[in-house]
């Protein structure tokens, strides 16, 4: 089983994202995503620095999988403009977050993964997609662990285990819902177009909790994340018996080497009965085909 980075959610300035990454490759990650998935006005880099940190990073740590991941709403054609140019790079495996991204990938014969915003539910959309070039996906987070169970036991009968690599999404708040409006900018008082870019301001999301201060949702831009973490760690044994072979982490400022290491020790069967990172307001209701918040212990 593989460990992923997946693809920062939140917008954070320039030095951070190359300090952050600098010190990612230092962890025991088999593979590290990419990219700008959420706004396009989030241009602390542009897809040549992407790019250009895609291939540092490799240079640095060539036994790591380096995937660049593209945007999850497609709004404008200088969006559709950049996208090819992901989609075209001819270095890098690309990871699409919009079937407008897997149609362009399907046109030119290149191989893809999926991330979770593209809807899969069943064996026979990932047999389809197989035959277009598709090499992993990322179950949506919404999915049971029974649900996926039986897809991968469908896939075996249609003669594809083994074929397609399975990524299931363990860490970190859950990508829920996209939109043409900006939350957090509605949260100030701000149109869309003249947002300032306030989304600086949380670089883990912006909070939404009910009267009960329940946590509900967390705000970033466009994107309506889950409130609560997903953490998946103590699932991992289920994981492997069902047959997943990555489990992905998504970033955060605080604590991630010691999430990452958590999950790299409890891959190799290390079982920590207290974990280095703190587990408060974290959930994996979905995993037990449950409402998403519930935390089982």
């Amino acid at each position: 089983m593989q460990l992923s980075l997946g693809p920062l959610l939140y917008f954070w300035s320039f030095d951070d994202i190359q300090s952050f990454y600098h010190s990612m490759i230092e962890q025991p990650l088999d593979i590290i995503y990419l990219g700008e998935t959420v706004c396009s006005k989030r241009r602390s880099l542009n897809f040549e620095q992407w790019l250009a940190l895609a291939q540092e990073l490799k240079q640095l740590s060539p036994e790591t999988d380096i995937v660049l991941s593209t945007l999850s709403l497609i709004e404008a054609e200088s969006e559709l403009k950049t996208l090819r140019r992901y989609c075209n790079n001819g270095e890098f495996r690309v990871e699409a977050n919009d079937m407008a991204a897997v149609n362009l990938l399907v046109e030119q014969g290149i191989p893809f993964s999926t991330g979770p915003t593209i809807n899969i539910y069943n064996a026979q959309t990932l047999s389809i997609l197989h035959k277009q070039g598709l090499q992993r996906w990322v179950m949506p987070v919404e999915l049971s662990a029974q649900t996926l169970k039986e897809i991968l036991q469908d896939l075996d009968a249609l003669g594809l285990s083994g074929k397609i690599a399975t990524e299931v999404f363990s860490y970190g708040h859950m990508p829920l819902a996209l939109s043409a409006r900006c939350f957090t900018a509605r949260a100030h008082n701000l149109p869309k177009d003249q947002c300032d870019l306030k989304c600086l301001d949380y670089p883990d999301g912006l909070q939404v909790k009910s009267q009960e201060d329940q946590s509900l949702f967390t705000l970033n831009g466009i994107q309506t994340l889950s409130g609560l973490r997903n953490d998946l760690l103590h699932e991992i044994p289920d994981m492997q018996s069902i047959g997943v072979d990555i489990v992905r982490l998504s970033p955060r400022r605080q604590q991630m080497p010691e999430i990452i290491n958590a999950y790299a020790r409890r891959i190799n069967g290390i079982n920590d009965n207290s974990p280095l990172y703190t587990r408060d307001e974290n959930c994996n209701g979905y995993w037990y085909g449950e409402p998403g918040m519930i935390q089982n212990p």
